[in-house]
């Protein structure tokens, strides 16, 4: 058969990764040449070939031979010395991350030369059209969604973002590769930049030698968000966008925000007790203060742009009433300068005279397009970005003046003029008096009409256009922010003036929208479309703290602080009350108009932080702070007890500031996380909501939502991933019935990790599949993007966020499934269930097996995040966090919790005669087709023959032995029902290739699932370390 258009594109494509490969594996061997010698290459390739000998021989079925070359290798490996065992386990992992990112490449490569994007905005809404949905409706629809993606401090990236960023480096150097038009000098310098990155990682310490802090991770997530999604964020919603006006003939509003970012670094302090209230606080405005400078940076490059003097009659009056206002305000300046005595009061506060703001200098990236994606990231390239949280100092000042003496309109970069003595060309921003000053001297108009020269009309000012006016005088307020913002964090006193500082995106939309309703007055549209258009959406998306900060806390925590509350007013003790005394103490304290707490009560340090992060949250209040999070809920009384503590702090905290708390209260949400918990989730929501206080404070407080979280991670690990996914399943059909018969909206909060064993998988089938009836969802939040972002690009970022908000425009087109589809789906569940806690929670062989066979403890010894790898000090799997426990199983490569106890449910469900079912279920139900399809894929990864490695060094007793025999004899039995399955089934359905299934997974807004270990550990084999467990 003849090859096609796209077999051939494909094959260049492949070949073009094959050749990414081997420029960056020929450099490597040319790097660790010149490191470490001849003798080391020699035996790098001997192991390499071994290892690769290895498994092409298993792959083709030759077992004797394989186990032959096997043993070779590991008495090679024997005989090293240590200093080459760290060398070579180095030298594989610096191998495989430089092949992963060859491999990321070329998806992104891939993704690029594909005609037409099945999940993209255009060919979804196109769809939606042809199958019959009005213009309007889609377009209502679209503006009208709400989805957040929360980036979680979990602990699970084992990379320094030093490495990350050097890896993105290489990507860009490859992209930058491809280039047709690279002269031949051009390609050297190119091996060059190569060579020197490869080099730099080899001589870089791959692991971090302290532990982070709770705000170093905060300030990891806030780099993502710079090098990620504050660029991918414009180029998504231009696509959407283009995408509804082709469709529906209206574009998106500009500041519609379909979708938003939360954060739970700094605010996590479930089982993790380096998150303090301090920490919140100081992490709420870090992220405030990188919201404000990235915007500062933004208008620097607008300012550039904007060089136009045509603007509307109001955009005039504003610009030049700014220009008095700062006149008057210089010349108010200078005279109490000039007079000393006059001043009374205090000086130790910091007051800031306002000035205007304008360019004085070329701004970074002015001379690149709005969108960058096009070409690579010259900052990225060039030097690693930091976040720079500046130290101020007591009394700063300004120095270096420079004046401008603008010779054209084409560039807003100012010529130096008349300096005083003493003074810089620093690029520093000339003050407004010195600006008048320069007019007044050196223009006749300004020597004979003095009143001219106070009310000056622009063309007076022929340096200055009315948009860099304007823009000014923005960028001056955003500079007092950012300047009180670093007071705050250094507990600096500060004058608070609202009106010169920004406190709510729509005090800096309301000028920026100015801006934009002149171009478009002028008939300047082309303009108002570019770098202002995506200014004023990332505004409306990250508002003036980027991510809003949840808070999260373990009702347990609750219960202890209310215990000493009502101990200390002899109450009794409130955990010992049934659920009916607590609910009614609650709800009569949450109607009265004095606070619970007495103010000088004494407590345990721990009950102190509870009460100390509820005054933090009252201070901040809700512009700040998102959900008040409540792990290990299960009863309507944990969500009152939360909003009795969060009641009573801001009635404190108003009455010391003396004025009403900022913002709202926060929205409260249960997570339950268990599958008793899960099973229940339906009938806690119900007896919530049927208290009529709690009822009407959600209609007037929180606009008639109730959001509710799930947990995939823990429930996975209580009872297996089937029966969790199945169990999930429900609890959200249980939940939404639920809120729909109180007349309450439901935003879900969806917490997913990025591996199978925690309920990660592609985004876009995630949500296809979720149960039928969604259409009562209002909203969803995913716990999701995180470290993993830091590795790509805003381009590459922006096509992932298409999957995660595009896919849920058909959600609600789920139609109602076979009833018959449950009995099955409960009988596989209960079957699965069984025999995975028989394995795990009832062998008493198997936690100790556990603890010799898999490097679970020498992983709590990473210094890979700030929380604890344990909620309590005891042994026992339950206290033992989801991310550890799917660690663990994936660095012997068994990847037990993604698969145990499935296999059995399927066989039993065969046995019974329910074959039929099973292919009508994967045929035409997404989520029995989706669960299957992963947990296949990681069955097909997963590998027996090292994991038996991992016993037979580790495990000493032949009783703990057998348990690892069993386990492993179980996988291959999983194994063959994909194949034994498929047959008895009829072949129910074409499996996804692993490649792909990757592909999809690394198209998930993650949060950090890179598997701790690196390579070291897989060096010897050389097979590649999962990006995710």
């Amino acid at each position: 058969m003849p090859e096609t258009t796209d077999d051939i594109a494909e094959g260049i494509s492949f070949q073009a990764f094959e050749d990414d490969c081997r420029l960056l594996g020929s450099l490597l061997h040319d790097v660790l040449l010149l490191e470490l010698g001849p003798h080391f290459i020699h035996l790098f390739e001997r192991i390499r070939i071994l290892a690769q000998s290895v498994a092409t021989m298993r792959g083709a079925g030759m077992e004797d031979t394989g186990a032959a070359v096997e043993r070779q290798l590991e008495a090679e490996l024997a005989a090293m010395s240590l200093e080459d065992s760290l060398s070579i386990a180095r030298a594989f992992s610096h191998y495989l991350n430089l092949t992963g990112i060859a491999e990321r490449y070329h998806r992104v490569r891939k993704s690029r030369s594909e005609v037409h994007l099945s999940k993209s905005c255009d060919d979804i809404f196109d769809k939606l059209i042809q199958g019959g949905v009005p213009p309007e409706e889609l377009y209502d629809t679209v503006c009208k969604q709400g989805v957040e993606i929360v980036l979680t401090a979990h602990p699970t990236q084992i990379n320094r973002r030093t490495l990350q960023y050097k890896h993105l480096r290489i990507a860009h150097l490859l992209e930058f590769n491809e280039r047709p038009d690279l002269s031949h000098e051009d390609r050297e310098m190119l091996i060059e930049d190569l060579v020197r990155e490869i080099t730099a990682l080899w001589q870089t310490d791959e692991l971090r030698r302290h532990k982070p802090t709770p705000v170093d991770e905060a300030r990891a997530g806030l780099h993502i968000v710079e090098q990620s999604l504050w660029k991918a964020i414009p180029r998504y919603l231009r696509r959407v966008s283009n995408a509804l006006k082709k469709h529906t003939g209206k574009p998106l509003p500009l500041t519609c925000t379909p979708i938003k970012f939360g954060s739970w670094m700094g605010g996590d302090r479930d089982g993790n007790p380096n998150v303090t209230a301090k920490v919140t606080r100081d992490v709420s405005l870090m992220s405030r203060w990188m919201a404000i400078d990235l915007y500062i940076r933004q208008l620097d490059n607008l300012s550039f742009e904007l060089s136009t003097k045509k603007c509307s009659e109001k955009l005039a009056s504003v610009a030049n009433e700014i220009l008095l206002k700062v006149d008057s305000s210089e010349s108010a300046s200078e005279e109490t300068k000039a007079s000393p005595w006059t001043q009374t009061g205090p000086q130790n506060i910091v007051k800031l005279q306002p000035s205007l703001a304008l360019a004085a200098q070329l701004p970074s990236g002015a001379d690149l397009p709005s969108l960058t994606g096009l070409v690579p990231d010259a900052e990225c390239i060039g030097s690693e970005a930091q976040i720079r949280i500046v130290k101020p100092p007591w009394n700063p000042k300004r120095q270096g003046i420079q004046i401008p003496t603008e010779k054209s309109d084409d560039s807003p970069v100012q010529s130096p003029g008349r300096t005083r003595p003493g003074s810089s060309h620093m690029g520093r921003t000339p003050s407004a008096g010195q600006l008048r000053k320069m007019l007044f001297t050196e223009s006749k108009i300004g020597r004979s009409s003095f009143r001219k020269l106070l009310e000056p009309s622009l063309s007076d000012r022929p340096g200055i256009t009315p948009y860099r006016i304007v823009l000014g005088n923005v960028k001056e307020k955003m500079m007092k922010t950012r300047r009180r913002l670093e007071l705050l964090l250094e507990d600096l006193p500060c004058d608070y003036d609202p009106a010169e500082y920004y406190e709510t995106p729509d005090q800096l939309l309301e000028p920026l929208t100015l801006c934009y309703e002149s171009l478009q007055s002028c008939g300047s549209s082309i303009l108002a479309d570019g770098r202002l258009a995506d200014l004023i959406r990332r505004v409306a998306t990250f508002g003036m703290v980027l991510m809003k900060l949840d808070v999260r806390q373990e009702s347990g925590r609750h219960a202890e602080a209310l215990d000493a509350v009502t101990s200390y007013l002899d109450l009794g003790i409130y955990s010992e009350w049934d659920e009916e005394k607590k609910l009614d103490f609650l709800t009569r304290e949450l109607k009265g108009k004095r606070p619970l707490v007495p103010p000088y009560i004494e407590v345990a340090a721990d009950v102190q932080e509870v009460l100390d992060t509820f005054r933090v949250a009252a201070e901040l209040g809700s512009d700040s702070l998102g959900a008040y999070v409540i792990s290990m809920a299960s009863n309507a009384s944990d969500v009152l007890a939360v909003e009795l503590l969060q009641k009573d702090a801001r009635l404190t905290v108003s009455g010391d500031l003396g004025r009403p708390c900022p913002g709202g209260t926060l929205r409260v949400v249960p997570l339950f996380e268990t599958v008793k918990d899960l099973r229940e989730a339906g009938s806690a929501i119900r007896n919530l909501l049927a208290i009529d206080w709690y009822r009407e404070h959600v209609i007037k407080n929180h606009n008639g939502h109730q959001e509710v979280m799930v947990g995939y991670s823990d429930s996975g690990k209580d009872a297996g991933r089937f029966t969790a996914a199945w169990e999930l399943y429900k609890a959200q059909e249980d939940v939404v019935a639920a809120c729909n018969e109180f007349g309450i909206k439901v935003t879900l909060f969806h917490g997913r990790g990025g591996s199978i064993g925690r309920g990660g998988g592609p985004t876009y089938l995630a949500i296809q599949s979720q149960p039928p009836g969604h259409s009562s969802v209002d909203g969803a939040r995913r716990d999701g993007a995180g470290q993993v972002r830091a590795a790509q690009d805003g381009g590459a970022a922006a096509g992932d966020l298409h999957d995660g908000c595009a896919s849920r425009y058909p959600a609600a087109a789920a139609s109602s499934r076979d009833p018959h589809w449950r009995h099955v789906m409960e009988e596989i569940s209960r079957v699965s269930c069984a025999h995975y806690r028989s394995t795990v929670y009832e062998d008493p062989s198997f936690i100790t097996y556990f603890q010799e066979a898999t490097p679970q403890a020498e992983l709590g010894y990473l210094n890979i995040g700030s929380r604890p790898a344990k909620r309590k000090a005891t042994p026992g799997i339950n206290n033992l966090r989801a991310i550890p426990w799917v660690f663990a199983w994936t660095q012997t490569r068994l990847v037990l919790p993604a698969w145990l106890g499935v296999g059995k449910g399927l066989q039993d469900a065969l046995d019974k005669g329910h074959t039929e079912e099973l292919r009508a279920m994967y045929d035409e139900w997404p989520f029995f087709q989706s669960t299957l399809d992963l947990i296949e894929m990681v069955v097909a990864k997963a590998d027996a023959p090292m994991a038996k490695h991992y016993d037979d060094v580790l495990v000493s007793s032949p009783e703990r032995r057998a348990v690892g025999e069993e386990l492993r004899r179980e996988l291959a039995r999983s194994g063959e029902m994909r194949a034994g399955g498929q047959r008895a089934l009829q072949a129910i359905g074409e499996q996804p290739e692993p490649e792909e299934a990757d592909r999809e997974q690394a198209a998930v807004p993650q949060s950090h699932e890179h598997a701790a270990g690196g390579g070291a550990a897989t060096a010897a084999t050389g097979r590649r370390q999962p990006e995710a467990p």
